[in-house]
């Protein structure tokens, strides 16, 4: 069977879990106290450009996205995303568990419209009756999207000034930061993100990391007592030193990146052998995920070799899915698709 149906069936990238066999023996403080944790931090800082950030980790990226948005929500606000978006789409109501309403705006491929965000704010507040509406309390995007596709350096400008002119925090989800970065058409870095918004995270567990992901607060705007915010969510992990371990590895010798250019790499190839054997594409995307239409009656035949993910339906006859390369996907896995295809 090849595996194309999500970038995370594997365990851990070998030189990942090489770190973490090093240092399996040291005692070292708990709850992201340690000095791993410590030292993956200030890396963090020097890749963004940003000595002021601050720094958390944290195991996932559900768990990540309810803990930030429930941290900086108001209990009268709710978050603003696209209706494809991660929270609004695939997180079981996580974020409504907290309290809080994901309100929705269209969505252009995945991504959120500048037009659309400064629109919808100014017919709330044109709006008698907002005192008895949910009120916009914060911008999530992710970046890649739902769909793969990328937000480009203008078009992250142009929501950050909104979200500025509004004093709406712009909360950007990176859990396939890295394939994002990798990606052979985009202008965006980390730096870039890191001035536009004011906190995104560096997603790990998509990433090749056993578990983990690491929250970037970049405007000194951390929310005080956000640790124990994070022990009152269940989210705080004793033995942080597994996602410092991790992240200060990954942010050695550029490992994160290599590892998002090595997917994207093989992604290319996946693109070239799917125009070759005549497949159309539902959208372009320059990053790991790409989505496919497909034949219902094949469906069936393609599951008995190659698992991949169902997206939606596109019409009666066709549905969308979803291959994915990722950190473990080899040059085998390619050939082998297209020996099956």
């Amino acid at each position: 069977m090849l595996h194309f149906e999500n970038d995370y069936n594997e365990g851990v990238h070998p030189e990942l879990l090489q770190a973490l066999i090093e240092t399996n023996e040291e005692n070292l403080a708990g709850y992201g106290l340690d000095f791993y944790c410590q030292r993956a931090s200030e890396k963090i800082k020097e890749a963004t450009a940003c000595p002021d950030a601050q720094v958390s980790f944290l195991a996932g990226g559900t768990q990540t996205n309810q803990v930030v948005i429930a941290s900086l929500l108001k209990t009268y606000e709710g978050v603003l995303a696209v209706e494809t978006g991660h929270i609004a789409v695939h997180e079981a109501g996580a974020i409504e568990f907290t309290g809080h309403k994901v309100l929705t705006l269209p969505s252009h491929e995945g991504k959120m419209k500048a037009t659309d965000l400064a629109s919808y704010l100014a017919d709330f507040y044109g709006d008698g009756n907002h005192n008895h509406m949910v009120f916009p309390g914060m911008v999530y995007i992710s970046h890649p999207t739902e769909y793969g596709t990328l937000y480009s350096k203008q078009e992250l400008t142009d929501l950050a000034e909104i979200c500025r002119e509004h004093e709406l925090p712009l909360f950007l989800d990176g859990a396939r930061l890295g394939y994002g970065l990798a990606a052979k058409e985009t202008d965006v870095d980390l730096e870039t993100i890191a001035e536009l918004t004011d906190v995104f995270y560096i997603g790990g567990t998509k990433m090749g990391a056993l578990a983990g992901e690491a929250v970037v607060f970049t405007k000194g705007n951390m929310p005080k007592q956000f640790t124990t915010i994070v022990k009152h969510h269940g989210a705080l992990a004793a033995k942080g030193r597994l996602f410092g371990v991790q992240f200060d590895r990954f942010f050695t010798d550029d490992l994160y990146l290599k590892i998002g250019r090595q997917a994207i790499d093989l992604a290319e190839q996946l693109k070239a052998i799917l125009r070759e054997k005549g497949y159309r594409f539902y959208l372009d995307s320059p990053t790991n995920q790409q989505f496919v239409i497909v034949l219902n009656d094949k469906l069936a035949d393609l599951a008995q070799n190659v698992a991949y993910s169902f997206w939606e339906k596109y019409d009666d006859n066709h549905t969308v899915i979803r291959l994915a390369t990722s950190w473990s996907t080899t040059q085998a896995d390619i050939d082998g698709l297209r020996a099956v295809l």
